[in-house]
């Protein structure tokens, strides 16, 4: 990398740029839209949890049904339960748009995205570098592409912020080159 020095005590390191790399505009994750991905993929990641609370409600029913034990107080504890759990990562991925550490995450970056890596640009001088082994998955939902880096972590890219429909066209493609994207 360049050293391009602001002042003699702060060095600073200009990002290398690819000629061929796709570009975007400058954006900023809303925090309700990030609760909102973070809760999708919370959902996702623990639809196959849903079956511990069905189980014990039909384990319950079958004990009840046969006299065996009779009782009410399963069903309120495991809905409660599960409502609880549901609401503790409400409250933590909402707790995260608040928090002073992750407030880089919804600061306005502008992208440069090639084979190699996606450059996260603050400005011309600062940015960080993602390489594509930090990505889990990737999906295309309506409006943008979500890009998953860890439980609470995303790269939301709206198309609205690609310059044109052939930069849109050469993620798609380099994602699926990736296999982060499936075709």
């Amino acid at each position: 990398m360049a050293k391009v020095s602001v002042n003699k005590h702060q060095p600073v390191y200009q990002m290398p740029t690819n000629p061929a790399a796709v570009r975007t505009k400058k954006y900023a994750l809303p925090t309700q839209k990030y609760i909102s991905l973070a809760m999708r993929y919370f959902f996702k990641t623990q639809l196959k949890w849903v079956l511990v609370p069905v189980a014990l409600i039909l384990i319950n029913a079958v004990i009840s049904l046969t006299g065996i034990y009779p009782n009410l107080w399963i069903y309120i504890t495991v809905v409660v339960a599960s409502i609880l759990y549901v609401l503790f990562w409400l409250i933590q991925f909402t707790g995260i748009t608040q928090l002073a550490q992750y407030k880089p995450m919804f600061e306005k970056f502008s992208y440069e995205i090639d084979n190699r890596q996606i450059i996260m640009k603050l400005n011309m001088k600062e940015g960080s570098v993602m390489k594509w082994e930090q990505i889990l998955e990737g999906y295309k939902d309506k409006d943008a592409y979500v890009l998953v880096i860890s439980k609470g972590q995303f790269l939301h890219l709206p198309f609205n912020i690609f310059t044109s429909e052939h930069d849109i066209k050469v993620f798609e493609r380099i994602l699926k080159q990736k296999e982060i994207l499936k075709a």
